[in-house]
């Protein structure tokens, strides 16, 4: 069941991680509000200069494994399960997708000035692109928090959930822990 672990989850557990990479995305949703607020008072600082880098390694690359860890291995699981209702399932299937590409195409624009602020430039940072790009993670997430990871925890087997951890864990390099 999902659920607060006391300890970090694992890829043995692969919706934990997904649900930990949602709150790593939700902070770094976050410390962009504050870059932008912080930018308009004080310039690009030091302060700014390592927000904006850490807002970019994180969805440069963490960022780019969960998009990948969803629509290569959870979403095709699910369709393979869909349970009672796979209409139901294939429509929110669909919209998270959709919600992919725009959150993309969001990043896309928002990501130049990151890069200039990060090597130190005064760019102007779009508010409104930033709160865009925010918006669309906040209520993401949401979605997938309250409806995709619950439906996952209930339609997946121990094989599929071994399946998706494995694959998550070989797009990051790392080794899956042996089974006790």
């Amino acid at each position: 069941m999902l659920g607060l672990e006391s300890s970090a989850p694992t890829f043995d557990h692969p919706l934990e991680m997904l649900l930990a990479c949602h709150g790593k995305i939700l902070r770094q949703c976050d410390t962009l509000q504050k870059l932008s607020a912080h930018l308009r008072t004080h310039g690009c600082d030091e302060q700014v200069r390592q927000a904006a880098y850490g807002i970019l390694r994180y969805f440069d690359t963490a960022g780019q494994f969960h998009h990948r860890d969803e629509e290569e291995n959870l979403f095709p699981a699910l369709r393979t399960s869909a349970g009672d209702d796979p209409e139901q399932l294939n429509a929110l299937l669909h919209r998270l997708l959709q919600e992919h590409v725009v959150m993309l195409a969001a990043w896309d624009e928002l990501r130049p000035a990151l890069l200039q602020l990060a090597e130190g430039a005064n760019a102007r940072l779009d508010d409104r692109l930033a709160e865009r790009f925010i918006n669309g993670y906040t209520g993401h997430i949401a979605v997938e928090n309250s409806e995709l990871l619950p439906l996952a925890n209930r339609l997946l087997t121990p094989e599929q959930l071994r399946q998706i951890g494995a694959c998550m864990a070989a797009r990051r390099g790392v080794g899956m822990p042996s089974s006790p």
